[in-house]
Protein backbone atom coordinates (compact mmCIF):
# COMPACT_ATOMS: atom_id res chain seq x y z
CA UNK A 1 0.00 0.00 0.00
CA UNK A 2 1.48 3.26 -1.03
CA UNK A 3 0.95 6.27 1.64
CA UNK A 4 1.12 9.34 -1.23
CA UNK A 5 -1.55 10.51 -3.58
CA UNK A 6 -1.47 10.31 -7.40
CA UNK A 7 -4.46 12.29 -9.38
CA UNK A 8 -5.83 9.71 -12.08
CA UNK A 9 -5.44 12.37 -14.13
CA UNK A 10 -1.56 12.42 -13.82
CA UNK A 11 1.24 10.87 -15.54
CA UNK A 12 3.66 9.37 -13.32
CA UNK A 13 6.12 7.42 -14.86
CA UNK A 14 8.56 7.12 -11.07
CA UNK A 15 8.24 4.69 -8.26
CA UNK A 16 10.53 7.15 -6.01
CA UNK A 17 7.81 9.39 -4.88
CA UNK A 18 8.55 10.32 -0.54
CA UNK A 19 5.22 9.32 2.10
CA UNK A 20 2.38 12.29 2.14
CA UNK A 21 3.35 13.69 -1.38
CA UNK A 22 0.90 14.76 -3.40
CA UNK A 23 0.51 15.00 -6.88
CA UNK A 24 -2.27 16.72 -8.77
CA UNK A 25 -3.88 16.43 -12.10
CA UNK A 26 -2.21 16.79 -15.93
CA UNK A 27 1.41 16.65 -14.27
CA UNK A 28 3.80 14.30 -15.91
CA UNK A 29 6.66 12.97 -14.14
CA UNK A 30 9.09 10.62 -15.84
CA UNK A 31 10.73 7.39 -14.66
CA UNK A 32 14.23 8.43 -12.65
CA UNK A 33 12.49 11.24 -10.89
CA UNK A 34 12.76 11.58 -7.34
CA UNK A 35 10.58 13.46 -4.86
CA UNK A 36 10.47 13.14 -1.15
CA UNK A 37 8.27 13.45 1.57
CA UNK A 38 5.12 16.01 2.23
CA UNK A 39 5.63 17.68 -1.10
CA UNK A 40 2.61 19.13 -3.18
CA UNK A 41 3.00 19.09 -6.94
CA UNK A 42 0.44 21.34 -8.11
CA UNK A 43 -1.43 20.68 -11.41
CA UNK A 44 0.00 21.11 -15.26
CA UNK A 45 3.37 20.30 -13.84
CA UNK A 46 6.53 18.60 -15.70
CA UNK A 47 9.76 16.86 -13.70
CA UNK A 48 12.26 15.35 -15.95
CA UNK A 49 14.35 11.99 -15.45
CA UNK A 50 17.81 14.23 -13.76
CA UNK A 51 15.89 15.56 -10.90
CA UNK A 52 15.75 15.29 -7.10
CA UNK A 53 13.22 16.87 -4.84
CA UNK A 54 13.61 17.38 -0.89
CA UNK A 55 10.91 16.82 1.40
CA UNK A 56 8.28 19.54 1.93
CA UNK A 57 8.04 20.94 -0.88
CA UNK A 58 5.69 22.75 -3.04
CA UNK A 59 5.43 23.80 -6.62
CA UNK A 60 2.90 25.02 -7.73
CA UNK A 61 0.89 24.96 -10.68
CA UNK A 62 2.96 25.28 -14.33
CA UNK A 63 6.50 24.69 -13.18
CA UNK A 64 8.75 22.36 -15.35
CA UNK A 65 11.32 20.72 -13.65
CA UNK A 66 14.56 20.07 -16.40
CA UNK A 67 17.21 17.50 -16.08
CA UNK A 68 20.21 18.97 -13.61
CA UNK A 69 17.40 20.68 -11.08
CA UNK A 70 18.28 20.14 -7.56
CA UNK A 71 15.63 21.35 -5.23
CA UNK A 72 16.47 20.61 -1.62
CA UNK A 73 14.31 20.36 1.95
CA UNK A 74 11.55 23.17 2.47
CA UNK A 75 11.45 24.91 -0.98
CA UNK A 76 8.33 27.10 -2.33
CA UNK A 77 8.34 27.45 -5.85
CA UNK A 78 5.61 29.56 -7.35
CA UNK A 79 3.44 29.61 -9.80
CA UNK A 80 4.61 29.53 -13.61
CA UNK A 81 8.18 29.98 -12.13
CA UNK A 82 10.40 28.90 -15.45
CA UNK A 83 13.96 27.03 -15.29
CA UNK A 84 16.18 26.98 -17.85
CA UNK A 85 19.17 24.09 -18.07
CA UNK A 86 21.39 24.71 -21.49
CA UNK A 87 23.19 27.96 -22.04
CA UNK A 88 22.81 27.57 -25.71
CA UNK A 89 19.74 25.60 -26.59
CA UNK A 90 19.24 24.56 -29.92
CA UNK A 91 17.14 22.59 -32.10
CA UNK A 92 18.01 18.47 -31.76
CA UNK A 93 21.39 19.70 -30.37
CA UNK A 94 22.17 18.73 -26.88
CA UNK A 95 25.12 19.70 -24.73
CA UNK A 96 26.99 16.64 -23.23
CA UNK A 97 25.78 17.93 -20.25
CA UNK A 98 23.10 19.65 -18.66
CA UNK A 99 23.44 22.90 -16.34
CA UNK A 100 23.04 22.05 -12.33
CA UNK A 101 20.48 24.50 -11.13
CA UNK A 102 20.52 24.02 -7.16
CA UNK A 103 18.10 25.81 -4.78
CA UNK A 104 18.43 25.44 -1.13
CA UNK A 105 16.52 24.62 2.05
CA UNK A 106 14.08 26.99 2.70
CA UNK A 107 14.22 29.03 -0.43
CA UNK A 108 11.40 30.93 -1.65
CA UNK A 109 10.75 31.51 -5.16
CA UNK A 110 8.05 33.90 -6.69
CA UNK A 111 5.49 33.70 -9.69
CA UNK A 112 7.02 33.93 -12.95
CA UNK A 113 10.06 33.89 -12.03
CA UNK A 114 13.43 32.77 -14.33
CA UNK A 115 15.81 31.42 -13.40
CA UNK A 116 19.08 30.59 -15.91
CA UNK A 117 20.64 27.42 -15.86
CA UNK A 118 23.78 27.16 -13.50
CA UNK A 119 23.39 29.02 -10.75
CA UNK A 120 22.25 28.26 -7.26
CA UNK A 121 19.67 29.34 -5.04
CA UNK A 122 21.04 29.84 -1.27
CA UNK A 123 19.10 28.84 1.85
CA UNK A 124 16.10 30.67 3.11
CA UNK A 125 16.45 33.04 0.19
CA UNK A 126 13.89 34.99 -1.80
CA UNK A 127 13.14 35.53 -5.25
CA UNK A 128 10.10 38.25 -6.01
CA UNK A 129 7.71 37.84 -8.64
CA UNK A 130 8.80 37.99 -12.44
CA UNK A 131 12.46 38.83 -11.50
CA UNK A 132 15.32 37.09 -13.66
CA UNK A 133 17.78 35.54 -11.69
CA UNK A 134 21.38 35.44 -13.61
CA UNK A 135 23.40 34.22 -11.03
CA UNK A 136 23.88 32.83 -7.18
CA UNK A 137 21.72 34.35 -4.75
CA UNK A 138 23.14 34.20 -1.59
CA UNK A 139 21.58 32.37 1.61
CA UNK A 140 18.72 34.57 3.38
CA UNK A 141 18.97 37.62 0.57
CA UNK A 142 15.76 39.13 -0.85
CA UNK A 143 16.39 39.91 -4.66
CA UNK A 144 13.82 41.40 -6.93
CA UNK A 145 14.03 42.71 -10.55
CA UNK A 146 15.25 41.88 -13.94
CA UNK A 147 18.00 41.13 -13.77
CA UNK A 148 17.74 40.55 -10.08
CA UNK A 149 19.29 42.07 -7.76
CA UNK A 150 20.03 42.53 -4.04
CA UNK A 151 16.99 44.06 -2.17
CA UNK A 152 17.57 43.40 1.79
CA UNK A 153 18.78 40.34 4.01
CA UNK A 154 15.79 38.20 5.46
Amino acid sequence: MTNFFIHPLADVQTKNIGAETKIWQFSIILKNAIIGENCNINSHTFIENDVIIGNNVTLKCGVYLWDGLRIEDNVFIGPNVTFTNDKYPRSKKYPQEFQMTVVRNGASIGANVTVLGGVSIGEKSMIGAGSVVTQNIPAGELWVGNPAKFIRKI
